[in-house]
């Protein structure tokens, strides 16, 4: 893959626009999926997502006149990607935001990069360079520190609460981690994004209801445009809009390096929570933010 060659080229500006456009994306989704536990059952929420996401994607394809047909490596592929990244992640994160404050999980999630990394180079063979290493480490501070601010914003949390939703954070996050992974390799990579996303959609989407009426029973369906508003944005946008840039991403920069989206967003998260909610920025929060944001131009600075 390009991010293993040694000689490869700086980031290019489609690729730092890809960047900000899935972060910016993904930020404003945490808000959204807050509200969205408090109106219905979590594991039915993240069914309705991908289901209306599978369409999404199909029409996506449809538009761009790509064939959604796979060969049946490509359909297994898919399948795969929708049980870890569309199915097993989702729950994990909706079920973590039941323990633990939402900003706690989105912060976890900036973590990513270490996974994403580590099997880069156990599975595709991508080199980890010195440069990206030490970006790494200072973004781990400054995540740190966004950490220990989340925590402190919520003492009420028990720590019992708070030991389960972490656990449920990271098997999200190592989930994620692991789809990543398996659509830049050989085999993924030979699949065109969209129609390969539109049938991990559906294959995540047919799991996640499967598991909900497995746990929960029979689906209650939520009525009012305030739910189902969330659910076209966290669909549409969240997932069909954000999901064909962040893989593309991948395959063009390097899990390690694409995965440091998720080291913007919860600062996107924050700043959309200081105009919507009336987040309350603390020296904790700017510190740091501006750490991690340091590491973020370490690691994606210079050549890949």
């Amino acid at each position: 893959m390009p991010s293993s060659s040694p000689s490869s080229p700086r980031l290019s500006a489609q690729s730092l626009a890809s960047f900000a456009i899935v972060s910016l994306i993904w930020g404003s989704t945490w808000l959204v999926i807050k509200d969205q536990i408090a109106l219905s059952v979590p594991a039915w929420t993240v069914t309705f997502r991908f289901m209306l996401a599978a369409c999404g994607m199909a029409l996506l394809a449809a538009v761009r006149g790509e064939s959604l047909r796979l060969a049946p490596r490509g359909l297994a592929l898919a399948v795969v990607v929708g049980l870890f990244q569309f199915c097993s992640n989702f729950q994990f994160v909706y079920a973590a935001e039941a323990y633990v404050p939402s900003g706690l999980v989105a912060v976890l999630y900036a973590l990513m990069m270490v996974p994403n990394a580590i099997l880069g180079r156990i599975v595709l063979g991508a080199p980890l360079r010195g440069r990206f290493l030490a970006g790494c480490a200072v973004a781990i501070v400054g995540i740190a520190v966004l950490i220990g601010q989340e925590y402190h914003l919520h003492e009420g949390v028990s720590a019992a609460q708070t030991l389960l939703g972490v656990g449920l954070t990271l098997c999200g996050v190592m989930s994620a981690s692991t789809a990543n992974i398996i659509q830049a390799t050989p085999t993924g990579r030979a699949q065109a994004v969209v129609p390969m996303l539109a049938w991990a959609m559906l294959a995540g989407a047919v799991l996640d209801g499967a598991f909900a009426y497995a746990t929960h029973g029979a689906p209650v369906i939520p009525q009012g445009w305030r739910f189902w508003g969330g659910v076209g944005w966290l669909a549409l946008g969240g997932s069909v809009a954000a999901f064909p840039i962040y893989f593309a991403l991948i395959r063009q920069i390097g899990a390690g390096r694409a995965a440091f989206t998720n080291v913007i967003t919860p600062v996107v998260a924050m700043a959309l929570s200081t105009f919507f909610e009336g987040y309350q920025w603390t020296w904790l929060s700017v510190v740091g933010s501006v750490v991690a944001m340091a590491g973020l131009v370490i690691a994606l600075t210079g050549g890949r």
